[in-house]
């Protein structure tokens, strides 16, 4: 961790508390501190910086001005947050972020009560304010609500959904658009800021409303100053779609200069109703490594703070590579691929593909129902869509899913990245549930590859079967067998045996597989690849049945309603009676940490198959072992 002698206005900061006691003229310095903390302590650790490196004058003005935590500061999603984390009372812990039993990398309520609302997922945030803006209207409270959201997330249908609401019902409620995407232009300055302070002050505001009754009574004049007003902020404001929205838009000003900053908040918080102010920001701001490559810093491992050199990470291939690979080789053979991301094009593996193919590649922003029936409305005319998605965000467009999808049979290919678990982006981002939620829906096909070769044939598999299918696989690599350049149909529907033991059958779905077959060398048991979540190997099932004392299904999804549900279901069904494990997820969300450690947590590493087997009653267990 950095030493705390070299910060001499962050070390005294424990709380907002600390900092609102602060002289106005010290915040830029503290700013410069925070800034180089971040980098110092990210530097160490890994994480998201180039967000926070953008937030760091506007966290300060923030914190500064308002009462928090009775005043709600509700960010969007986490990557903007560090910052808010480390003037929050947990400077100290930030060496432990997104470790194992450290802080999260996302806010958090039960982690800090400056964390208001949690959210790993983006464009949550003013909806949520606008509830807690509500409620305080309700319950008689007096405080402020402050919604931060980021430009990328302000184009998903629910941050749209909420601005609407919000100028609907009238709500106490500031929203600041923070702005990276565009670098700070001419209007963004002197000028620029000189009117947003005037625009948002006292006297304009208390002469705009009082011309508002004054000329009330004369229309045409009336009409004349609100064109004029129009005309003098359209030279300098990008837009009144927000106005037209029902708040009262500022801006846009620079994000990084904190005169400006505090002034123009301090303004709008001694307003009331809707109120949107538009900050321009520079991801990665102060770490020239950063702003130069702010997509590569966005979420990086530990680096060298003087240079900006990254550590190298492993060389293996990992699954996202794989799928990158066969999308452009599947698209070289097929004129009709078309591929689709929610604004994921390098955390999906589309980078490669997005030059080589740009006409046939759809970015459609963080819009994961638009990007499902968008997919749906290209299967209708012929084309073969290939929707690259984590599995935590396709839960997002479960509903276009089935009835844009699924119910009109449609050729669909879902390209399911981040199933199971995550590691350090914890259970925002675990991909826990599509086993239940895809297993249930008529007509899918599910499949889940046990290592890297099989997962390019899968994916093949996927793409040439007519009707929707998925393939959904793990973060990072699997055990190392990578695929050659030609492509395999996997049978619908069959597993097969991988080892060949006594009394006990091991049923593993997906990156499991390796894990099973440790835990089988010390129990003698057979192994089996399942390898369809849906339709599953009925038959395979019925001969392990017929030749096993004990069947233990393990796969990396929740047990309720998984894969191993399935083969419940039709032992069930079929009326075969034999004894039946079931291992995956447990009924909780599973924090953070590294995948091995939460794996082990979960019981899910060959040591955990090992005891939930031991853990079969005496009787049984004796005549198996």
């Amino acid at each position: 961790m950095p030493e705390q002698n070299h910060y001499q206005l962050l070390r005294r900061i424990e709380s907002p508390a600390d900092l609102r006691a602060l002289d106005a003229e010290d915040l830029p310095s503290l700013a410069a501190e925070l800034r180089r903390y971040l980098v110092e302590t990210i530097s160490e650790t890994g994480g998201h910086l180039a967000p926070g490196l953008g937030t760091v004058e506007l966290t300060v003005a923030l914190h500064y001005l308002f009462d928090t935590p009775k005043d709600r500061l509700v960010w969007d999603i986490g990557h903007q947050a560090y910052p808010h984390k480390i003037l929050t009372g947990r400077r100290d812990a930030m060496g432990s972020i997104r470790k194992y039993g450290g802080l999260s990398g996302f806010l958090k309520r039960s982690e800090s009560e400056y964390d208001v609302f949690g959210a790993g997922h983006s464009s949550t945030s003013i909806s949520a304010a606008l509830g807690m803006a509500v409620a305080a209207a309700r319950q008689g409270v007096e405080r402020d609500v402050v919604a931060i959201i980021g430009d990328g997330a302000l184009t998903a249908g629910m941050a749209l959904e909420a601005l609407n609401n919000a100028g609907d019902v009238d709500a106490n409620l500031l929203v600041i658009l923070n702005d990276n995407e565009m670098s700070i232009s001419p209007n963004v300055g002197a000028l620029s800021n000189y009117l947003a302070r005037i625009l948002s002050g006292r006297t304009y505001t208390s002469v705009r409303e009082g011309s508002k009754t004054v000329l009330g009574t004369l229309p045409p004049v009336k009409n004349l100053a609100r064109r004029w007003e129009e005309h003098l902020k359209g030279m300098v404001m990008p837009s009144t779609l927000f106005e037209e929205l029902g708040f009262y838009y500022i801006g846009p000003i620079n994000g990084h200069d904190l005169p400006t900053l505090l002034s123009t908040l301090g303004n709008l918080k001694a307003m009331k109703g809707p109120r949107f102010l538009h900050v321009i920001t520079q991801k990665g701001k102060g770490f020239e490594p950063a702003e130069g490559d702010p997509c590569v810093y966005h979420g990086v491992s530990p680096f060298d703070p003087n240079t900006g050199k990254i550590e190298k990470k492993s060389a293996s291939k990992t699954y996202t590579s794989v799928f990158g690979d066969w999308l452009c080789d599947m698209a070289e053979r097929d004129q009709r691929l078309v591929g689709i991301t929610p604004a994921m094009r390098e955390g999906s593996g589309l980078v490669a593909f997005s030059k080589r193919f740009p006409e046939r590649y759809f970015d459609v922003g963080i819009a994961e129902q638009h990007a499902m029936t968008f997919a749906a409305g290209l299967a209708c005319e012929g084309l073969k869509p290939v929707v690259a998605i984590y599995s935590t965000f396709l839960q997002r467009a479960y509903d276009q899913l089935i009835h844009d999808v699924a119910i009109q049979e449609l050729d669909v290919t879902l390209a399911i990245d981040r199933a199971g678990l995550v590691g350090a982006d914890g259970p925002t981002h675990a991909g826990a549930f599509d086993h239940t939620y895809l297993r249930c829906i008529p007509g899918m096909v599910v499949m889940a590859p046990a290592s890297e070769s099989e997962c390019r044939d899968m994916l093949y598999t996927a793409f040439e079967h007519a009707g929707p299918t998925a393939v959904r696989y793990p973060r990072g690599s699997g055990p190392g067998i990578l695929p050659g350049e030609e492509m395999n149909l996997v049978p619908i529907g069959k597993g097969e045996i991988v080892r060949r033991g006594t009394q006990i059958a091991l049923l593993s779905w997906g990156n499991l597989l390796e894990a099973a077959l440790c835990a089988a060398d010390e129990l003698d048991a057979t192994v089996a690849n399942m390898r369809f979540v849906k339709p599953i190997d009925e038959q395979l099932v019925a001969k392990l049945a017929a030749r096993h004392d004990l069947l233990v299904t393990i796969e990396e999804n929740v047990v309720a309603g998984g894969a191993g549900s399935a083969v419940n279901e039709y032992l069930a069904a079929a009326g075969i009676a034999t004894r039946v494990v079931n291992l995956g997820l447990p009924d909780r969300f599973v924090s953070h940490g590294s995948q091995a450690e939460l794996l082990s947590e979960c019981g899910l590493d060959p040591e955990g198959i090992v005891r939930a087997v031991r853990r079969v009653e005496p009787a049984k267990l004796a005549r198996i072992l």
